[in-house]
């Protein structure tokens, strides 16, 4: 039969279901088998020939005839998996259910009445097949899932046989190891199966279908509530699922094996048509979600066993009920770690290539899940991030993260990409190793639209932050306090700043401690204690190789001393928020020396207008993101956070609308003695007071930077008049043979802000996860216009 001709019949089957006022029998197979049996259907015919108003009609008006398609679809599927699908008939019969399903799923989730159809069983189902007593039945979405897992592991369908006979005696699916079909070499699996692009397409339907199943979750609204776990999640991962292990092994070999460039042939995507990008694509999502676990509520999935001959820790952890979790956590041997970590960087390294090769691999698009991926794995199992931090191996991970985030930076629908890449980066940086790792030179040079400089990978954050501050989009200043955080955190171990990159940290103390900017919110003056501390970590612990820093803290001394007398009279604070009228500007950008871009480099561009993008969830402050450490002469790091307890008062309100606990320098006060400080106006608006000014002004650390100013300044001056110097590379001579030995306070002790897990920030999650596989998935667009509840879609 012709695809017209197969489009006709299936179009005219959906007309008569839609237009039938009464029940049709599940036993009338001639009426059912229009819909999957003679017809070729691609799934986006599919999606054009079922449309959504149709499906909605029949929901409401014959929701029986909607039930039995559903049944009868998972029952066509089960059959297939059974049988092993080994005519063509029967793989068409089963591409047609599974494209119909992934059709008709968001319809389900979409209406709460229906959302528990999936799990009622149906009669005569039962798990031994026959008519058996009811008890014995499974709920539809767990054959339907089990099907699904068996057709993932089906010979000549989806994996390549190994039985090189006829069919008579092909191998029987139920008795079939799937473990020896896992799809690539990796983690725990040494053959590289022939690639065979039907498998591909056949595996990449199948994942569609299974994702649909799991996007209930974008139906129910964000909660804080983080133990309601996605019932398909969880079943799927769970020790029913007989396929999870060679699975999640799978899924994540043909992500971290992938290789857009293609077997080493430069520009070979314009000739052929890559069958493996959709099904690596397809595998990241679907890997991802089924990490989708609040770690935070949970004893840590992580264990440090032997190290056994397997690919998994042997010593079973009381680890986590889902067994993908389990897996990733478990993952130990070195040559894995190596190939998960040579993978994911070079697939987020892909774009970069691109600007300075163009044309020279496939793009890839699937960054964004990558950096969750990324995520999950260092989140969930510790001895893959200390591996990731070793060697200076991480800096292939952090370099297109800086990349992404310069890129990004204007760009309102991206602010979810913007958030992953720094939390990454907080997670990174409450390791030592990874401030050691940001003094290697940095000589890659991707074009970025950052100023010239010649310096170390720490120059390179340090510029891209200060463009990300001085020139982001406003939504970010949320994450104000992260990037700062982040600096504070490897500062003690900064050998040594660039000129470019210590003038860009002055020029944003300046920028913060503007008295209109402190006065104008209630944690503004956490960023100029952030600050500050950077500069004594670098001074107390990294005096010698920093006088390009050292040299710019005399040349903007006034910035210091304004600081120290900073006005905490009413009159002024209120001449100062009449300023602040004048000059909305959040940030001055004049004069900060921006000198000249990268050549070849683009500028951050805005969204184009029109863009979808997806709402997130407030993130929480940094003080509920981080926890202190202490790090002692050894090195080892020691928790400061026994008092934590007292500080956050009962009933916060959502942790980004809140204060936030000033945390640096400045001991907590409780938020009752803050609202004395700070007084309330009748608006409900919050105004500062000169007490509230006092209450900070006198914890500012600036003892130590007063006290290099009193020893430098006087002999600085002193060279310049007896040489009648201008000349600053004479100073900076003098400044790299100085010493301070003996002369500052004694060094306080190293503090260390760690990223920790909590339900805010699995919540967050969770919804950025969502929101972009929702807004990647157009093509044919599974839940565009239906009733999402777990974000919204906005246009820019």
């Amino acid at each position: 039969m012709g695809s017209a001709d197969s489009k006709l019949n299936f179009r005219k089957a959906v007309i008569q279901l839609t237009t039938k006022t009464q029940p049709v029998e599940a036993t009338d197979d001639a009426f059912w088998d229009q819909f999957w049996a003679d017809t070729a259907t691609s799934v986006q015919d599919v999606f054009a020939l079922v449309p959504a108003a149709e499906i909605r009609a029949v929901r409401e008006e014959s929701p029986s005839n909607l039930a039995t398609l559903c049944y009868k679809a998972v029952e066509k599927l089960v059959q297939g998996a059974e049988s092993g699908c080994h005519t063509e008939k029967e793989r068409q019969i089963v591409l047609n259910c599974c494209r119909l399903l992934t059709r008709i799923l968001p319809y389900i989730f979409e209406d709460p009445d229906w959302r528990g159809f999936f799990w009622s069983t149906v009669p005569g189902a039962g798990r031994g097949g026959g008519d058996e007593d009811d008890e014995n039945a499974r709920p539809l979405a767990e054959s339907l899932l089990l099907a699904v897992t068996d057709l993932l592991f089906c010979p000549d369908f989806t994996v390549q046989s190994h039985r090189r006979n006829t069919v008579d005696t092909a191998e029987d699916i139920h008795s079939i190891d799937s473990c020896e079909y896992i799809w690539e070499a990796g983690v725990g699996f040494a053959h590289s199966p022939q690639p065979n692009y039907i498998h591909d397409l056949n595996r990449t339907e199948l994942l569609k279908l299974l994702l649909t199943c799991f996007s209930e979750a974008m139906y129910l609204p964000p909660s804080s509530d983080s133990s309601n776990t996605n019932p398909w999640v969880q079943f799927f991962c769970s020790t029913e699922n007989r396929h999870a292990l060679p699975l999640f092994t799978s899924l994540l070999n043909i992500v971290c094996a992938y290789d857009p460039v293609g077997y080493g042939i430069p520009y070979n995507h314009l000739l052929f048509s890559d069958y493996r990008e959709p099904l690596v694509e397809e595998a990241a999502q679907v890997l991802i979600v089924t990490l989708d676990y609040d770690s935070s509520t949970s004893s840590s999935p992580t264990v440090d066993g032997t190290t056994t001959g397997t690919a998994m820790d042997d010593v079973d952890p009381p680890g986590p009920d889902n067994l993908f979790v389990n897996y990733l956590s478990r993952i130990h041997r070195e040559e894995d770690f190596q190939f998960i970590l040579k993978g994911v960087a070079r697939l987020l390294s892909n774009p970069l290539v691109q600007t300075y090769l163009p044309n020279s691999a496939k793009k890839i698009q699937f960054h964004q899940e990558l950096l969750v991926l990324f995520w999950k794995l260092c989140d969930f199992n510790k001895k893959f991030l200390f591996f990731v931090l070793k060697s200076s191996d991480v800096l292939d991970i952090l370099v297109p993260i800086l990349y992404f985030l310069n890129d990004a930076r204007a760009d309102q629908s991206r602010v979810g990409l913007m958030h992953i890449g720094v939390f990454i980066l907080l997670l990174l940086s409450g390791e030592r190793n990874f401030g050691v790792r940001l003094n290697k030179p940095y000589s890659v040079r991707v074009p970025m639209d950052i100023p010239v400089f010649t310096g170390t990978h720490a120059d390179l954050l340090i510029i891209v932050f200060h463009k990300i501050i001085t020139s982001g989009h406003q939504r970010l200043q949320p994450l104000f306090d992260c990037l700062l955080t982040i600096v504070v955190n490897v500062s003690p171990y900064l050998k040594s700043l660039s000129m470019v990159a210590a003038n860009k940290l002055l020029h944003l103390l300046e920028a913060f401690s503007t008295t209109w900017f402190l006065f104008s919110a209630i944690q503004n003056h956490h960023l100029v204690f952030f600050l500050l501390e950077v500069f004594n970590n670098i001074i107390q612990y990294q005096f010698d190789g920093n006088s390009n820093l050292v040299y710019a803290v005399i040349r903007k001394r006034n910035v210091f001393h304004q600081l120290a007398n900073l006005p905490t009279d009413s009159q002024s604070i209120q001449k100062a928020l009449q300023r602040k009228k004048k000059t909305p500007e959040p940030i001055s950008r004049t004069n900060s020396q921006d000198g000249v871009s990268m050549e070849g480099s683009r500028p951050a561009a805005p969204a184009e207008p029109g863009t979808l993008k997806t709402s997130l969830v407030a993130t929480p402050g940094i003080d509920k993101l981080t926890e202190k450490s202490q790090v002692s002469e050894d090195g080892t790091m020691r928790s400061l956070e026994p008092e934590a307890s007292q500080l956050s008062p009962e009933g916060n309100p959502p942790a980004a609308l809140s204060d936030g606990e000033p945390w640096s320098g400045e001991a907590s006060h409780s938020r009752r003695d803050r609202r004395r400080l700070s007084s309330a106006s009748s608006s409900g608006q919050w105004t500062p007071t000169p007490d509230w000014v006092m209450s900070w002004k006198s914890k500012l650390p600036l003892q130590t930077i007063m006290r290099l100013l009193q020893v430098l300044v006087p002999q600085v001056e002193k060279i310049c008049i007896d040489k009648g110097l201008t000349d600053e590379s004479e100073i900076l001579k003098f400044l790299q043979h100085g010493t301070l030995v003996g002369l500052l306070p004694v060094p306080h002790p190293i503090l260390i802000r760690k990223y920790q897990a909590n339900s805010g920030t699995a919540m967050w999650f969770r919804t950025y996860m969502w929101g972009v596989i929702y807004l990647r998935n157009v093509d044919p667009p599974i839940w565009y216009d239906t009733d999402v509840k777990l974000f919204e879609i906005q246009r820019v």
